[in-house]
């Protein structure tokens, strides 16, 4: 009798489809990507980058520098973000327990460091994983948003669904 309970009760829950997405093969996919843009990045600037920065004009190369250090904060924000869904995910944490601020990951929005004529002189590849980790940040905020903001408000609980409050009515109204 309290198993039929329990399941009436969580069928009056509404379904949310956003935490459906964070555990979904779609944020597999997100995890997947940003990681990889993660290890593409740290090759990059310890590889072909460090070379390239050598070579640039000494405005360039301060602007190489900014864009380098902003884009490291952006992606290791990121990766902080993606393994505390994944802990989610698989239940080594629950949604409340990431939310609370002690574990919570502060994202910000940022722009690209160098004004765009400055940027568009900076190598190919810094400026293409400096993109694509501004790119990744926003999805992340957005879902981050989408995932967070209800967990500050109590969530609805409906008495009846509003189909069977019509029904209801229907029943009641062939029945007199």
């Amino acid at each position: 009798m309290v198993r039929v309970n329990e399941s009436l009760e969580s069928a009056r829950q509404p379904v949310s489809f956003v935490e459906k997405l964070a555990g979904s093969e779609a944020f597999g996919v997100m995890f997947r990507e940003g990681m990889s843009l993660v290890e593409a990045a740290a090759a990059y600037l310890d590889g072909a980058g460090r070379e390239e920065a050598k070579v640039l004009p000494r405005a360039a190369a301060l602007a190489y520098a900014a864009e380098s250090m902003r884009m490291t904060t952006r992606l290791m924000q990121i990766a902080s973000w993606l393994l505390l869904q994944r802990a989610v995910n698989q239940g080594e944490m629950t949604r409340i327990q990431a939310a609370n601020d002690r574990h919570r990951v502060k994202l910000t929005q940022q722009e690209l460091a160098s004004n765009p004529e400055v940027f568009q002189r900076l190598p190919q590849k810094l400026r293409d994983l400096a993109v694509h980790s501004l790119r990744l940040q926003a999805r992340i905020i957005h879902l981050d948003g989408l995932l967070y903001a209800p967990a500050l408000k109590p969530p609805i609980v409906m008495e009846t669904s509003p189909v069977e409050a019509q029904l209801e009515m229907l029943r009641n109204a062939f029945a007199q």
